[in-house]
């Protein structure tokens, strides 16, 4: 989940061809989730029949994202994280038998949050306006493992401050984050158990997030604002530390939402540039990590962000609001490589 989605729900100027435009990397267009206010970072199971994702269940009092499981053939859904609180960044252990999420259900204040987000969405609502999306790095978010169904809940992380976005490594047994502890947004590698964090990043003063290993496990692709704020760039980072290099350098360009390819060599991300007038799109970017050659695939009106494969990239799967005008869903594609 995260930060500078910020409503960009329109196109300034979307292509009257987009359709056929996106029908030459993805096909088959399904949307996936109906039955929320709105869904989103929706991530596979190892083997592709089940999705994690956060989404917002109408009529139960909580105005903040909750994590799901969802039965991709049956479209059957269940909770797995405790309803109270804020959830997001949800991810699969590679062997499918757990599953991770960020949640601030311990934080004895967090019911108290729902009455003033509910009056403002009342008063968006009433004066036809939207407040531009920014998420607030809750202090008390911190990473929890649970069974798939969310049965054995055990809490990953204790330290002060914001804990979230984390992912596993390919082999299950490390677990990379998003960290406040040092009083910066910096990344962290720790145990799948919680144990041995080791600092990945070190910048600080600006936000280090949404990290991924590599296929391989030997790196790390993420995305950061260390060049000015609020301007995301793509880096990658070898898994011990060195080697760091920014991948998609645009200044004026928010690049966000970096996953891999099982290849190992791409990535797929959303990007907007926000150098040009008017409210600027995000759409979905195919990245040659290595070489910077990049191909565009979505061409919505809507926004298209938050872009994840499956297990042999066959594939893909987004959040979306494709006309520019609903909430958000999660939608899932055919995907064809765009060619070297």
């Amino acid at each position: 989940m995260l930060v500078w989605f910020a409503a960009l729900l329109i196109s300034a100027d979307p292509s009257p061809d987009w359709a056929a435009a996106e029908s030459a990397h993805i096909r088959n267009i399904k949307q996936l989730t109906t039955t929320f206010n709105r869904a989103g970072e929706a991530y596979f199971s190892p083997d592709g029949t089940k999705i994690i994702f956060q989404a917002e269940e109408p009529g139960n009092g909580n105005p903040f994202y909750q994590i799901y499981v969802q039965d991709v053939g049956t479209g059957a859904a269940r909770r797995v994280s405790p309803g109270i609180g804020k959830t997001t960044c949800s991810y699969f252990r590679p062997d499918g038998k757990k599953i991770i999420f960020a949640s601030s259900h311990l934080d004895p204040q967090a019911e108290k949050q729902y009455a003033p987000e509910l009056a403002a969405r009342a008063e968006e609502k009433a004066k036809g306006t939207r407040r531009r999306y920014s998420w607030d790095f809750d202090s008390h978010m911190d990473i929890f493992e649970a069974n798939p169904d969310g049965t054995d809940l055990k809490r990953l992380t204790s330290t002060d401050g914001y804990d979230a976005e984390g992912a596993y490594s390919p082999d299950g047994k490390s677990i990379v984050f998003c960290s406040k502890r040092t009083g910066s947004l910096e990344l962290f590698i720790m145990n799948a158990d919680g144990t041995g964090a080791r600092q990945l990043t070190n910048t600080p003063n600006c936000y280090n997030g949404g990290p991924f290993f590599s296929p391989d496990g030997k790196r790390v692709i993420f995305r950061s604002d260390r060049k000015e704020k609020d301007r995301l760039q793509l880096y990658v980072i070898n898994a011990d530390g060195t080697g760091e290099r920014c991948v998609a350098d645009k200044p004026n360009w928010v690049c966000w939402g970096p996953f891999w390819h099982p290849d190992g060599r791409h990535v797929i991300y959303s990007g907007a540039d926000h150098g040009v007038a008017g409210r600027p799109n995000y759409d979905l970017y195919w990245i040659d990590v290595d070489s910077g050659k990049e191909t565009r695939i979505t061409h919505a009106p809507g926004a298209d962000v938050l872009p994840v494969f499956n297990s042999d990239g066959s594939k893909m799967m987004w959040t979306s609001t494709r006309d520019g005008r609903q909430p958000s869903q999660l939608y899932i594609a055919d995907f064809i490589k765009p060619k070297d």
